[in-house]
């Protein structure tokens, strides 16, 4: 039987947009609409819903499937945006990055704890010579890193407006997490790195 033909690499940036893509329409929608604020919440939280869905959707088409990255938070953000939009409160929607975080850096320390190469699943990245001990340095920082991401967004939601907090997971969050993904690059490539590879970035949460 023969294989399926091998569909060319997917760019960052065409990965940068499906993973950005929804956020960004989570901000404008907010911005733009008018109301009191929890309907403005409860709009842009939609809209999150249907962009996330569509988001799903072009990784399919363009890359032949979903990562599972981004599998979870798809599903995440139907399942806590559905919950905001059926109570009427945001709580649901704020928490959604801490679950997403949290989740993420249970799966890891699973993953360190039993030797599986759990991060290499998630971030679906195959660093071309890449040491055993590369890959434990990276998973452990990751870990630490969603961890710390996790305790943010508490704080951020807990002690900021609406406002605020939906600002911050556009321009602080994936900021963040860009940084942090390009920090790991010198670590790497002392242990075995292939210069040419791209860092790879999961989705926000």
């Amino acid at each position: 039987m023969a294989s399926e033909p091998k569909r060319p690499p997917v760019s960052p940036g065409l990965r940068l947009a499906i993973d950005i893509a929804p956020l960004a329409v989570f901000f404008i929608v907010n911005f733009i609409s008018s109301g009191p604020q929890i309907a403005r919440l409860l709009a842009a939280t939609a809209a999150f819903m249907v962009a996330s869905a569509i988001a799903m959707v072009v990784s399919r088409w363009k890359t032949g499937r979903i990562s599972p990255m981004l599998w979870m938070t798809g599903t995440l953000v139907l399942v806590f945006g559905g919950a905001t939009l059926y109570f009427h409160n945001e709580t649901f929607i704020k928490i959604k990055p801490t679950f997403v975080y949290a989740s993420f850096a249970a799966i890891l320390a699973f993953g360190l704890a039993t030797g599986r190469p759990l991060l290499q699943l998630l971030l679906e990245a195959a660093y071309p010579g890449l040491t055993e001990q590369g890959w434990r340095k990276l998973t452990i920082n990751w870990t630490i890193f969603f961890v710390f991401m996790a305790v943010l967004n508490e704080a951020v939601w807990r002690n900021t407006t609406t406002d605020f907090w939906v600002a911050f997971k556009l321009w602080g969050a994936i900021p963040l997490t860009l940084v942090f993904a390009i920090a790991n690059v010198p670590m790497l490539m002392k242990h075995g790195l292939n210069t040419g590879q791209e860092p790879p970035v999961p989705p926000e949460g």
